[in-house]
């Protein structure tokens, strides 16, 4: 699923990034690599959502959000 799609306080475990090389690789280096769990913290409808990698909150657009493809984690 993709993580625009994702519920709040809940985690998921990156799969795929399937973004542009540069945003990609922008995203490795802040911590979101491939089975990095993620929180979701907040989100609006059409605007960023707030998530929670490693211990630090970050702002994605949905455009962004929409190349993430997460799967659901029970840790």
């Amino acid at each position: 699923m993709k993580l625009s799609e994702g519920k709040i306080s809940r985690d998921y475990r990156v799969c795929d990034i399937l973004l542009d090389l540069n945003i990609k690789r922008r995203l490795e280096m802040l911590g979101m690599t491939h089975n990095t769990i993620i929180r979701v913290m907040n989100k609006k409808r059409s605007g960023p959502m707030i998530i929670k990698i490693r211990g630090t909150r970050f702002a994605l657009g949905k455009g962004f959000c929409d190349g993430i493809f997460v799967e659901e984690t029970n840790e």
